[in-house]
């Protein structure tokens, strides 16, 4: 009698849904996760709206200071909370419960977690940015970028490279706290030099030249040339473009499913 293989079916459509919807739920239920990315890129830029001097001045054709200078601050911050801080603890914390280590023996392999969590991740970052756009819209007069193609990518890259820092501190955290701790720590380095708290540019020049090399500050300085209609600099998109490359080279080494 001849043995049949038996082949594992792999994981169709409707599975990938499921997931996608599991990890949809696990973020909802994480309030701070959740109000963190959205509120805090809002706060920034409502404070910063009322205090902002010389608002609707147009710094180029049909476009304020106000949308060219903070705006890609806003929309740098919303990327980096979600991709630094939230998505490295949730890997994190399936890790220690050791979801990941049995998931590797089924059908749906851990790489299907990762997959979603970012899926599901980016869905937070277009809503982040569709309210701070919204409140900067109506409160504020903002303008959409003169290339919105141009931002569009910058975009893309920015969230590349976030998600390859979030995956180097998701792959060197041992536990869910240090992930939570690693990626503020990361978060704020790289925010304050790249604009977070000022203009690049009241900072001395040794810093200055350091947070140009990180993405925070070269997500912020390509989206800023897409609002004004202007080339962006090829610096920007080696910064960003090594960045993504580097987290998943660091990823690929060091990141363990158990």
């Amino acid at each position: 009698m001849m043995s049949e293989a038996v082949h594992a079916r792999r994981p169709g459509p409707r599975a990938w849904l499921k997931l996608i919807q599991a990890e949809a739920k696990m973020v909802t239920r994480d309030t701070a996760g959740l109000i963190v990315p959205l509120g805090l890129p809002l706060l920034i830029l409502v404070m910063q709206g009322i205090s902002f001097e010389d608002l609707g001045v147009e710094v180029a054709e049909g476009v304020t200071a106000f949308s060219v200078f903070l705006l890609p601050v806003v929309v740098t911050m919303v990327v980096a909370t979600i991709a630094v801080i939230n998505m490295p603890s949730f890997l994190a914390t399936y890790r220690k419960t050791k979801l990941l280590r049995r998931l590797a023996v089924t059908p749906a392999s851990p790489a299907m977690v990762l997959v979603a969590q970012m899926a599901v991740s980016f869905i937070q970052v277009l809503l982040g940015i569709g309210i701070a756009f919204g409140v900067a819209m109506v409160f504020f007069d903002a303008d959409l970028p003169r290339s919105p193609l141009v931002a569009a990518a910058v975009l893309l890259a920015c969230c590349a490279a976030m998600y390859g820092v979030g995956m180097i501190v998701a792959s060197i955290s041992p536990t869910p706290n240090s992930s939570v701790a690693i990626g503020l720590i990361a978060f704020f380095g790289i925010a304050a030099l790249g604009g977070m708290f000022g203009p690049a540019e009241n900072l001395p020049e040794p810093l200055q030249t350091i947070g140009s090399w990180l993405p925070f500050g070269a997500s912020v300085d390509a989206l800023q040339h897409a609002w004004a209609g202007e080339p962006v600099d090829p610096k920007n998109w080696l910064v960003l473009g090594a960045t993504a490359a580097l987290g998943a080279g660091v990823a690929a080494a060091l990141f363990r499913w158990e």
